[in-house]
């Protein structure tokens, strides 16, 4: 049976075709692309909410594209087990919309970071089976809040339920900065309990074709089909 996916566009995203090519190439499956104004949703293993600045992250990032009329079947996708994967601005969302916990505030120098990172995975789940245990992957990122803030009960409760994902890291040959935004603990990305739903601020889009400086961002999807 293939994989099928879907991918939701807001005004603003600029990393959806990015995320409808990276889906296409690698799960050789039906691909969706998803408006959203629209009131629902096709039945697909993956939802990708895309990066980019969703109403040109007028009021706070992600605000009003939770307001989104897609976003109660975006809700019901996840609360059905099935995988979603909010990449940069998409993790943004899922904060705001209460599918993740925390919130991404200004990054710690409070400029924009458009580079290379270095990431490992910290607590294993679907979205990272392929990945090896202390495996440095160099994916990219782009954001002005990527600074992943929680209290200390909610990073407790992160740490007691393995959803930490990903953490930044020093790149192996590199002496690149080993918390590039400030995140408390240096948190990457983290998932909700169930481990269905992934929010993530860097790019694995951006990190997995032959044109591309690295092609770990692959790993993300290989785990899910796997």
């Amino acid at each position: 049976m293939s994989f099928k996916s879907a991918v939701i566009t807001f005004p603003g995203s600029n990393c959806d075709r990015d995320a409808l090519c990276y889906l296409k190439d690698l799960t050789k499956g039906e691909v969706h692309n998803i408006w959203h104004e629209e009131t629902s949703l096709p039945k697909v293993d993956l939802v990708i909410l895309p990066g980019g600045f969703s109403f040109g992250d007028y009021l706070r990032s992600g605000a009003m594209a939770s307001k989104s009329k897609i976003i109660n079947e975006v809700v019901k996708h996840a609360n059905d087990n099935r995988y979603l994967l909010g990449i940069c601005n998409g993790f943004q969302i899922l904060t705001e919309i209460g599918l993740l916990e925390g919130a991404l505030i200004r990054n710690k120098k409070l400029k924009f970071l458009g580079k290379n990172c270095f990431i490992k995975k910290k607590f294993q789940n679907n979205f990272n089976l392929s990945i090896k245990d202390n495996q440095v992957l160099q994916i990219p990122v782009a954001h002005n809040e990527g600074n992943f803030y929680c209290d200390t009960e909610t990073l407790n409760l992160l740490k007691n339920n393995e959803q930490i994902a990903f953490e930044y890291c020093k790149g192996e040959f590199s002496n690149n900065e080993e918390n590039i935004n400030g995140s408390i603990e240096a948190i990457a990305g983290i998932t909700n309990k169930k481990k269905n739903v992934l929010g993530m601020m860097p790019h694995p889009e951006r990190a997995y074709s032959d044109f591309h400086q690295s092609q770990d961002g692959r790993l993300i999807i290989e785990s899910l089909i796997s």
